[in-house]
């Protein structure tokens, strides 16, 4: 049974899902591949405390890694990269480049984008780390402009 809540952030609101009592989305307003709202089921705030807590960490730079419980619906494939993604440390990036050969697939760069892009959970699966080959800012679900500033406060610059 799905239940959802919406939480402020730095960055906008946030809409969490949990399925089961499991995390497995969080999505932010206007962002690309974002499930209906119908989908996200009702509106429960109770299930969310430790995904609240962890996220407020976050964003007054306590936390470095999340260590909420996830599930994350997608192929194989996609699994595989998002799994990749939690391997990206607080503050780095990896390019896709890098994504695909960590998969052992060194010619599926797109693929892991396209993976990428459908992340059902964003910020605590780091989707925001990646960068193109050349290190420009590449596109993410939750807009450029938000990328960006994911990354300057994650490395504690303005070099995004």
């Amino acid at each position: 049974m799905k239940q959802h809540t919406v939480i402020d952030s730095p960055y906008g609101p946030l809409t969490l899902v949990a399925d089961d009592g499991v995390l497995c989305g969080l999505y932010m307003t206007e962002q690309r591949h974002r499930p209906a709202q119908d989908s996200f089921g009702a509106r429960g705030d109770r299930l969310f405390a430790e995904a609240e807590d962890q996220l407020r960490a976050y964003f007054a730079g306590e936390l470095k890694e999340f260590t909420l419980p996830l599930r994350l619906d997608g192929t194989p494939f996609q699994r595989g990269v998002w799994a990749e993604l939690r391997k990206i440390p607080y503050g780095g990036t990896r390019t896709y480049g890098d994504l695909a050969h960590a998969l052992g697939a060194p010619t599926a760069s797109r693929a892991v984008g396209l993976a990428n892009g459908r992340n059902p959970v964003g910020i605590i699966v780091p989707c925001h780390r990646v960068v193109g080959a050349d290190g420009s800012l590449t596109g993410y679900g939750g807009g450029l402009d938000r990328k960006r500033r994911l990354l300057s406060f994650e490395s504690g610059s303005a070099l995004f």
